[in-house]
């Protein structure tokens, strides 16, 4: 007896049930499977749920193989948590089929919307995306795991410009087009030479797919076009893609650099790490930025100068971690850091006053010259309160990955002024504390 699950493939219906979840609608449709929606109750959230085709032409051993390989492959991913990673909560397989079940995100829109000339993302906005993307790709590669399919779809801008990188491997094992048990897996005018030439890959195939995406964000077409397959292929091993300012002449020249960079041919010759494109990304972010500051860099550095965090620092240091920096103005009640989040900045308020919170509860405050952010120190951790602008402040957000590209001794004195100032602030917290408790002690 078959169930909904099996057959709503068959003949187009939508099942009443996949596994234990209760769908609600079909949300999408394409060449490697179908989406629907359902809610679980236990968690009290959406999910969608991917339910895909595996073709083995009738090869049940090949069948077995591919299965075997999404589940693996669904369980790794499924480790990974980074905010820029959909999350896989569950995955399964009914009747032949398997399903992942994944974060639901309203709203959600792949960066395919974005790769046609009529209807570019701004150049700033590309940056920051395929910055997002470099980090999460680095976070996974760090863990084991290469994607192999970095596209335009497999990349999706949630309503409030966030991203989310899907499809984690997961495609190549279920779509028999591109399956690896044929040798060759990706979407062909995203793969890197080694992976056209089935060689094999590292995170340097990655980063030269992301570099693809960004070719096409930037210029609205591909690096690489032709007729047929066979061509193409020829054309991503030997051939050099149109610079990217004949297409786009308002492109900056420092970031057509880094694309070339990511798109060359020989892996040993673009970035070693998705956090080297990351940093990159991040100078070319911040001049980009600059173009339109309201002050410029020498009334920055003047007014870092007289800051007590900087008191110590050379004037060479603190051009070091200013131009590791941006600067942020925030209004009243405005979060600059939110508690449960992942952040990997640090920050320094610059001028005004911050609130700290953790549970709705206040804490404490923090004035111009304090600092926060500590949790930075700790790969993936979590921020344990919320930061909220009391009125209008101006914070200076520090990168990590930039902060490791400067001098040991900026980096040195930057460490010691941090930690000192962290250290400052507990004892404070205790001594509070302690002078709250002491006359319900006396009372008892």
């Amino acid at each position: 007896m078959s169930t909904p699950a099996q057959q709503a493939l068959p003949n187009g219906r939508i099942p009443d049930k996949i596994g234990k979840y209760v769908i609600v609608n079909e949300v999408g449709k394409g060449s490697t499977g179908t989406v629907y929606l359902s809610h679980d109750p236990y968690y009290g959230r959406d999910v969608a749920i991917k339910v895909y085709n595996i073709d083995a032409g009738g090869d049940e051993e090949r069948a077995r193989i591919s299965r075997k390989m999404f589940l693996s492959e669904a369980h790794m991913v499924g480790m990974l948590q980074h905010p820029h990673i959909l999350p896989i909560y569950d995955a399964g397989e009914e009747n032949g089929h398997c399903y992942i079940v994944t974060e639901h995100v309203h709203g959600a829109r792949t960066l395919a919307a974005y790769c046609k000339s009529d209807n570019l993302l701004r150049v700033d906005d590309v940056v920051e995306i395929v910055y997002k993307c470099a980090k999460a790709l680095n976070y996974a590669h760090s863990r084991g795991v290469i994607h192999r399919d970095v596209k335009p779809s497999n990349i999706m801008l949630t309503q409030d410009s966030d991203v989310r990188i899907i499809d984690f491997g997961i495609a190549l094992v279920a779509d028999s087009d591109i399956s690896r048990i044929e040798g060759i897996a990706g979407s062909p005018s995203y793969m890197s030479p080694e992976q056209v030439q089935s060689l094999e890959l590292t995170n340097r195939s990655d980063l030269y797919s992301l570099g693809a995406v960004m070719y096409e964000l930037l210029s609205g077409v591909r690096p690489f076009r032709a007729g047929n397959l066979a061509k193409l292929l020829h054309q991503i091993v030997y051939a050099t893609p149109a610079p990217i300012h004949t297409l786009a002449p308002d492109v900056p020249e420092e970031l057509e650099t880094v694309v070339a960079m990511a798109l060359q041919k020989n892996p040993e010759k673009r970035y070693k790490s998705g956090l080297d494109l990351a940093a990159e990304l991040t100078r070319v972010h911040q001049k980009l930025r600059q173009r339109y500051a309201r002050i410029d860099q020498q009334e920055q550095f003047a007014t870092l100068r007289r800051l007590k965090f900087f008191h110590e620092f050379s004037h060479a240091e603190i051009w070091e971690v200013l131009r590791a920096s941006n600067w942020q103005d925030y209004a009243g009640s405005e979060e600059i850091v939110k508690e449960g989040e992942m952040d990997d900045r640090f920050y320094v308020v610059v001028a005004g006053e911050c609130v700290v919170e953790r549970h709705g509860r206040r804490l404490g405050a923090l004035e111009s010259g304090d600092c926060f952010g500590e949790t930075s120190y700790v790969q993936g951790a979590k921020r344990t309160a919320t930061v909220k602008a009391n009125g209008a402040v101006t914070v200076l957000k520090v990168s990590s990955t930039l902060l490791e590209q400067v001098s040991a001794s900026c980096q040195l004195r930057f460490n010691r002024v941090f930690l000192r100032g962290m250290i400052s602030r507990l004892q404070n917290a205790e001594q509070r504390a302690a002078a709250e408790a002491g006359p319900q002690t006396s009372r008892g």
